[in-house]
């Protein structure tokens, strides 16, 4: 019996009572309960306070009012018992083979366990990294790929309908300067003013010229442009390889030049003019965001007649909306906080609801430390730290994993030395060891042809319990993970998994000794490790982790 099967129990207890008049809810039976695993021992396997939810409202005395759910509750099948405690908590204990059926669920689920419905019905587009294509991704970009795509994936599973976006900023000043540092590297002329020092430049430069050495020969004018979309082109493709490397995927890479190409700015516009939020001031063209809660009137186009990158930021938004997008997710980095207010303030100019609608997450700065000093990181002056040298330096799982558990919000300072270590104190270490050490007894029980068991009802053991119910969890992490954006909470969970597991693994012997004979309890053990192995592996998918079979 997991917690939402418990939880769905609950539900209907409170609909037959009150049917029968036992009960009067002014605002009706709740849809669900919630169920929690309690926090100290001897409390049940489960715990509610769903009588101090509801007995005021009922107009009863809480202790009461779950005497009356307590009674028919101990008639549920799967249920072993339910005691009251305090003013009113129920702590409910559930028969072993109720229990135990956990397993069997799991199992019989594979690869979608801890999938759920919670999201259904939504399209969801989560554009989580924004890069110009004039350089190698960096450290922060590097965090966004691991907590974006994770995010994307927890709301998958959650329900919902995933386009993982990158936006290109592929227009504007910093693409010509771009052109115009290839083109002086390739010419052995010192870069311009502005431009792009970086010894990465060089060498891109240099592949220009090996691939085309005619890039060289072209007049002033067009040489430059020449050198700025074919570096684009290079540059681009360099960053898709990172990424896929990475195990980052995007559905989409939306060009920012296709927004102006299509006229898509030109409308948006137009449509903002008719809804009466656009103006004219100081010879320039805003949009009257202050109606909606921003600090400030947005300048759409400036008094030279040039767009804002606010106008592209409009006209983005609406473009993904007329693709059918239910909810925009946005994850900027830490000095876009200004973003937040006049983002929710465009969408409701566009007629949307910013609570629905738009969603921008904030995340904060990464500090890499390596033999005590910081890796750093500066595009321009060529001496960041990239995704790739990072990959190459951590390991893909164990840069994934650290930048993961996090929540996005919270500054991190991460140490070279403690995220590729091979014990313990790695949490993705440790976390994985629980895979292969499964993955490892599962192949012993093949060789000695013994397999799963069904008869689940003999996990009675204390330690059997706490990891079923820690199985049971799965499905309601990953739907608070999705509800909330927190993928770090799949982290956390598998981390509190791994060492209840371990603690099963001290108590029950899963394995036959040397010539003891296999019975029905090795079976079900096993059936509770081969479990276990799903959760696992299910878990750290959504992480982008891999869940190694040997370690």
């Amino acid at each position: 019996m997991t917690p939402e099967q418990l939880s769905s129990a609950i539900v209907d207890v409170l609909t037959t009572l009150s049917t029968e008049g036992a009960i009067t809810l002014p605002d009706g039976v709740p849809t669900t309960v919630t169920v929690e695993r309690p926090r100290q021992k001897g409390h049940g396997d489960y715990a509610t306070n769903v009588a101090m939810q509801l007995g005021k409202k009922a107009g009863m005395n809480p202790r009461a009012f779950a005497e009356l759910v307590a009674q028919r509750l101990t008639e549920v099948d799967g249920v072993g018992g339910v005691e009251i405690a305090g003013p009113g908590f129920l702590n409910i204990s559930v028969e072993a083979g109720a229990q135990g059926q956990v397993a069997l669920d799991v199992l019989a689920a594979g690869d979608l366990y801890g999938h759920n419905e919670t999201l259904a019905g939504q399209r969801i587009n989560v554009e989580f990294i924004s890069a110009n294509p004039t350089g190698p991704l960096h450290l922060g970009h590097t965090r966004w790929a691991a907590v974006g795509d994770a995010l994307a994936r927890v709301l998958a599973a959650a329900g919902a309908q995933v386009d993982r976006e990158f936006y290109i900023n592929d227009r504007g000043n910093q693409m010509d300067l771009f052109g115009a540092s290839l083109e002086a590297a390739a010419l052995g002329q010192p870069i311009p003013e502005g431009g792009y020092q970086g010894g990465y430049v060089v060498d891109l430069a240099q592949r220009l010229v090996a691939a085309d050495p005619h890039l060289v020969e072209l007049p002033e004018g067009e040489r430059l442009v020449a050198f700025r979309e074919a570096g684009y082109a290079a540059q681009l493709t360099e960053q898709q390889e990172q990424l896929r490397t990475f195990r980052t995927e995007f559905e989409t890479w939306f060009s920012e030049r296709s927004l102006h190409d299509s006229e898509s700015v030109a409308d948006t516009l137009r449509s903002l003019t008719e809804k009466g939020h656009v103006f004219e001031a100081d010879g320039a063209v805003w949009m009257r965001t202050t109606d909606f809660g921003d600090d400030k009137d947005r300048v759409l186009i400036r008094s030279n007649g040039e767009l804002t990158y606010f106008a592209s930021d409009t006209a983005y938004y609406l473009n993904k909306r007329a693709r059918g997008f239910d909810l925009c997710v946005y994850l900027l980095g830490a000095d876009h906080h200004g973003y937040v207010g006049r983002l929710r303030a465009m969408a409701a100019c566009a007629g949307d609801d910013p609570e629905a609608n738009i969603q921008v997450l904030i995340g904060q700065l990464v500090k890499i430390m390596k033999d005590g000093e910081e890796m750093k990181l500066s595009k321009r002056a060529g001496t960041m730290v990239t995704l790739e040298e990072l990959t190459d330096e951590i390991g893909v799982d164990a840069l994934r994993y650290t930048l993961g558990r996090y929540p996005a919000d919270s500054p991190l300072t991460l140490d070279v030395a403690l995220m590729t270590k091979q014990s313990s104190d790695n949490p993705v270490f440790y976390v994985q060891y629980v895979h292969a050490r499964v993955a490892s007894i599962l192949r012993n029980a093949a060789d000695l042809g013994l397999e799963p068991g069904t008869e689940m009802g003999l996990l009675t053991h204390e330690k059997e319990g706490e990891l079923l119910r820690a199985l049971a969890e799965l499905p309601r992490v990953v739907a608070s993970a999705a509800e909330l954006r927190e993928p770090h909470r799949v982290a956390r969970y598998l981390e509190d998994t791994a060492g209840i597991y371990h603690r099963f693994y001290d108590s029950c012997r899963v394995l036959p000794m040397g010539d003891e004979e296999p019975n029905e309890l090795h079976r079900a053990r096993l059936a509770l490790v081969a479990a276990t192995r799903v959760v696992f592996a299910n878990g750290l998918a959504l992480l982008g982790v891999s869940a190694p079979e040997r370690m």
